[in-house]
């Protein structure tokens, strides 16, 4: 599948090389009664350090340049040249996943009553010995190679084992289970991800002027013992229905964030023959997390005739109706439903806090999101 076409909110221009330093923000005006995120700042930084030092040498000279090919392969919808070498994939994590994994890691959190589902024991929280075997958690985020939802998720565990040691305020039990991620993508993201993931669970650099205090706080954003990492390379509309039960087999969560209409864009019929496999392959009690942009359509063709559908339609259609009718368009009496929804939002926003210090400027964010659990 090819990674998300990015949507910008504005288009403004960067500082030259010598000016590209910590700056703060930009903002893009946003309603006033939208809520700021509520996660800890330092959470929030730590998650942009970590783009900016996996970056550093994209950072080091005019980003730019760079950043004005990737969005002309972008616009052009040539995914290949956009994604076929390492400096164009960098760049694009560094300017597009850093601020994405900020609304991620918050949207998750916000979800996580919901997202966890079923999650069972709690041995930290029971006071059992952390060396007892955990259960854990599988997430699969499909388009996710260019890293924010492998960051957002390193996040989440992090704010869970702060909850459980008191340092968040949290409503809900929270598990300590360990999480397997698997970030699955068309293009070929190993670079990027590994370059995360080290930067992930290895404490940041600190200055040799740095306090005692300060240099026995220093830890990473998560272990390896928290958080285990992969990344596979497949289409998913050539791979077989084998290939996608070994890769969903245990499945606690896949998302599909800023991903599903670029699908729908490539072929609706294949889209809906992947979202039906999926329904078949996913275990009751998975969760389906749908992620896009706001007011998202993709057209179809019926007799001659073009129509602009909702993305949010079409996959209520495929998931709610279709699949359970295995495949067909039928009355809704004798179904055997396959899919709950649980939550959907037309315009979700995450803003940017102006305390946050990023090389280049990055935007807010708006989404639609839709959760299913699979029955």
């Amino acid at each position: 599948m090819p990674p998300p076409r990015p949507r910008w909110e504005t288009n403004k221009k960067h500082p030259p090389p010598k000016a590209q330093k910590a700056q703060k923000l930009q903002k893009t005006r946003v309603p006033d009664e939208e809520p700021a995120a509520s996660l800890p700042l330092k959470l929030q930084q730590l998650i942009l350090n970590i783009f900016k030092d996996s970056f550093a040498e994209r950072f080091a000279t005019d980003i730019k340049p760079l950043l004005q090919e990737v969005k002309g392969h972008l616009y052009n919808r040539d995914f290949v040249t956009a994604f076929g070498k390492t400096e164009y994939l960098e760049t694009y994590a560094a300017r597009w996943s850093a601020s994405r994994a900020l609304g991620y890691v918050d949207l998750f959190w916000s979800l996580r009553a919901r997202l966890w589902h079923g999650d069972g024991g709690d041995s930290l929280e029971n006071g059992q010995d952390d060396a007892v075997e955990r259960k854990r958690r599988r997430v699969i985020c499909l388009g996710g190679g260019a890293g924010a939802e492998l960051v957002a998720l390193a996040g989440v565990r992090n704010l869970e084992l702060a909850a459980v040691n008191g340092e968040v305020e949290h409503e809900a039990e929270l598990p300590t289970t360990q999480l397997d991620f698997v970030a699955v993508d068309i293009a070929d993201w190993t670079p990027v991800v590994s370059v995360l993931t080290k930067h992930i669970t290895t404490a940041p650099t600190l200055s040799k002027y740095a306090s005692a205090a300060i240099k026995a706080a220093n830890a990473p954003l998560a272990t390896a013992d928290d958080l285990s990492i992969a990344f596979q390379q497949l289409d998913v509309f050539n791979g077989d229905l084998q290939t996608l039960k070994s890769l969903l087999e245990g499945t606690t969560l896949i998302t599909l964030m800023f991903t599903l209409n670029e699908l729908y864009s490539r072929s609706l019929a294949l889209t809906q023959k992947f979202l039906l496999n999926l329904t078949e392959t996913l275990s009751p009690g998975a969760m389906l997390l749908v992620v896009d942009s706001p007011g998202s359509y993709s057209t179809i063709t019926l007799n001659g005739t073009e129509k602009k559908y909702p993305m949010h339609w079409l996959l209520d259609h495929t998931l709610l109706n279709q699949a359970s009718n295995n495949g067909k368009d039928t009355s809704k009496s004798n179904q055997e439903m396959k899919w709950k929804k649980i939550d959907e939002d037309e315009s979700r926003w995450f803003r940017l806090d102006p305390a946050l210090r990023y090389p280049i400027e990055l935007e807010n964010m708006r989404m639609q999101l839709h959760l299913y659990r699979r029955i």
